[in-house]
């Protein structure tokens, strides 16, 4: 099956990394967490959600790999980052990160961004994430999501 452009850049990056995953586009959305769940048949808090907040003094991109079934406290990842954040609004994300809102991936992103791991996703043998597109996700081990990331803090993001 042809992947689109966004989808591919995914898979090439993962092939970079030596991933035996492999990225799948499906005819149902998998924008929000909940659809993605329901889509591939896992858990809801196996969903890997992509985050991006913005340093509001710095300006750069923060990507927050959160657990489907978690909120991100703002005030505990402003301490981690160590600088006041903000969401990040959709032009923002597509433009430090190469993907839309809804598809941003936890590798393949337009520029090293600063990323932080959801302790509760470690609790999984296998997790799901974004691939590019709002339908298009792969399945990777949170050993691989470790790997992928370059060494991406884990850290408590909710309350």
């Amino acid at each position: 099956m042809k992947l689109s452009p966004s989808a591919m850049k995914v898979q090439e990056a993962l092939n970079r990394f030596g991933m035996d995953c492999q990225v799948v586009e499906l005819p149902q959305s998998t924008r929000t967490a909940q659809e993605a769940a329901n889509t591939v048949g896992c858990e809801l808090a196996q969903i890997v959600k992509s985050l991006v907040f913005k340093g509001l003094q710095s300006g750069n991109p923060i990507l927050v790999l959160t657990s489907g079934a978690n909120r991100v406290n703002e005030n505990l990842l402003r301490e981690v980052v160590g600088e006041p954040i903000g969401k990040a609004d959709a032009d923002f994300v597509r433009e430090r990160t190469g993907f839309a809102i809804g598809g941003v991936p936890p590798v393949g992103h337009s520029e090293p961004i600063r990323t932080f791991i959801d302790e509760d996703l470690m609790a999984f043998d296998e997790v799901w994430a974004a691939a590019g597109t709002p339908n298009a996700v792969f399945r990777l081990t949170t050993s691989d999501l470790r790997k992928i990331t370059e060494g991406a803090a884990v850290i408590a993001v909710h309350s």
